[in-house]
């Protein structure tokens, strides 16, 4: 249209014709006009477009890591994550919170690398997650399923990258590719079971501070390393009513400010728990987020994910003058397998 309209100015208007001074003012601003008419008309295309391609990847992202319920199965939850990438809503982290006749299952883990790049490894754990949650009655089963899930991923990638070889490339980012997988059960009577291939252990927040749920070391990353035969999982004592787990991505305590320093997560997880007794899990989501984003002054050079899981359940009730059975956490030595 603005072509059109400047074309039929020059070839029909007497004025574009002349060659006085004035006449090639008027023409000269004609054809700004017409230029800049045609600029903002662009520009406005091209933001409607920007607009439409964002709904659809924030659509598209949400349907990958999709929100969490505020409460599930008498859990307090709250979760959020931060991309290094910008303009992308999920990185390389993975959560899930699945209630299931086993008891409420989750899942925390961290792909290597981050960004848009690592989407494809967490749909495929995510995918298989949620099925496996439901279908197994143990956390062992949960596990192996996620481990042939990446595998198969993997291989599929491998093709992909390589076709005239069919196999991967011992320099291909494929071979190197890893997760490390927290898979988390907690039973009715707020039992936790853990199985843990390479990431944190989770934070318990209580009325008597903040501690590590287990110190068990943990077994391999999944990828790199077939899985042990047997796979004992780890009890990490009970979440009684009022306590609540924070569950995190390395990205948390990895970040660093100007001078090179690490985020001291569990002393502000310790501060922020003393001033919000009993812990809200919306409140030390947020004052955690915003003393990272303070340490690091912006955000961090890699993916960060945070879950926080409060009991909410009523406690059980006791016998009159019996004291009710608390738990403690027994660590648990995993058997070394190939000298790992």
């Amino acid at each position: 249209m603005w072509g059109a309209i400047a074309i039929t100015y020059k070839l029909t208007c007497p004025l574009a014709q002349q060659t006085g001074l004035g006449a090639r003012i008027v023409t000269s601003a004609v054809f700004f006009a017409v230029g800049t008419g045609l600029i903002v008309q662009v520009r406005r295309s091209l933001l409607r477009e920007l607009r439409q391609i964002r709904q659809i990847a924030g659509a598209a992202q949400n349907a990958l890591l999709r929100p969490l319920p505020p409460r599930l199965d008498g859990l307090n939850i709250a979760a959020a994550q931060l991309s290094a990438e910008r303009g992308a809503v999920v990185g390389g982290d993975l959560y899930e919170v699945i209630a299931t006749e086993h008891g409420v299952r989750v899942v925390m883990g961290d792909v290597r690398g981050h960004g848009i790049a690592a989407i494809g490894t967490v749909a495929a754990v995510l995918g298989s997650f949620r099925e496996a949650a439901h279908d197994e009655p143990d956390l062992e089963g949960v596990l192996r399923r996620l481990d042939r899930a990446l595998a198969r991923h993997l291989r599929e990638r491998a093709r992909a990258e390589h076709p005239a070889s069919g196999a991967p490339d011992p320099d291909s980012p494929v071979a190197e590719e890893f997760v490390t997988v927290l898979l988390l059960e907690i039973g009715a009577d707020g039992e936790l079971r853990a199985l843990n291939c390479g990431h944190p252990w989770p934070y318990l927040l209580s009325g008597g501070g903040v501690r590590s749920v287990s110190r068990a070391d943990p077994l391999p990353p999944l990828g790199p390393f077939p899985l042990p035969t047997e796979l004992p999982f780890v009890r990490c004592g009970q979440l009684l009513p009022g306590e609540a787990l924070f569950l995190y991505t390395d990205g948390a305590e990895d970040a660093r400010d100007g001078r090179g320093g690490f985020f001291p997560l569990a002393d502000v997880l310790a501060e922020v728990t003393a001033q919000h007794p009993p812990p809200v899990p919306q409140s030390i989501l947020g004052a955690v987020f915003t003393a990272l984003l303070r340490h690091t002054g912006g955000t961090p050079t890699d993916d960060v994910a945070m879950l926080v899981l409060r009991n909410d359940r009523r406690p059980a009730p006791t016998p009159s003058g019996a004291r009710p059975a608390t738990t403690h956490p027994q660590p648990t030595n995993y058997p070394q397998h190939n000298g790992v």
